[in-house]
């Protein structure tokens, strides 16, 4: 009888200590939101540890990838956020917010050819990404591409955006377009 006793407290002891710890432990997307809320505090580390904690519950979840691969990029550490983004696209291959986010991490490091390729992805799952044209538009002048950067402008401007009259100016006489 008192091995059934010794037992049967052992076991409403673990339940109360389980029931505890589920209490106080967060969702995915409660720790999803404490990440969202250290990110617009500009702390990145905490950040990362938050998104890191959604992963680890859901570690098919592309936002959560996504975002910490924007910390990640806000920290510097650009191969890191590559990876993430490659995540998120891997768990989701028609985000094009990703595919945006990884062509800006690749134009930091100087990678110019895939930022093009990942903006032009972008564009493809979202023909009214203007982020992504915008950010084309830059490399595409930066690799003295006027005539291709000039025809995202328009696109951009048929499509309701715009685009900062100084640059349009730069690209007009680098471009000697007729307009």
């Amino acid at each position: 009888m008192g091995k059934c006793l010794i037992k049967r407290g052992l076991v409403l002891t673990a339940a109360f200590f389980l029931n505890i710890f589920t209490v106080y432990a967060q969702s995915a997307a409660e720790y999803m939101e404490d990440g969202n809320d250290f990110f617009k505090q500009g702390n990145f580390d905490q950040a990362i540890i938050e998104y890191t904690k959604v992963i680890d519950i859901n570690p098919n979840l592309a936002m959560a990838y996504d975002n910490r691969g924007v910390a990640y990029a806000h920290e510097g550490s650009l191969k890191r956020a590559i990876d993430d983004f490659t995540m998120a696209i891997a768990n989701n291959s028609r985000d094009a917010q990703a595919y945006n986010n990884r062509g800006h991490a690749y134009f930091q490091q100087g990678n110019l050819t895939q930022a093009i390729s990942d903006y032009t992805q972008a564009i493809r799952m979202n023909a009214f990404y203007l982020k992504a044209y915008e950010n084309r538009i830059l490399v595409y002048y930066q690799l003295a591409e006027y005539a291709k950067a000039w025809s995202d402008v328009q696109t951009v401007e048929a499509i309701g955006g715009t685009i900062d009259p100084h640059f349009i100016d730069s690209l007009k006489k680098a471009y000697h377009s007729p307009e």
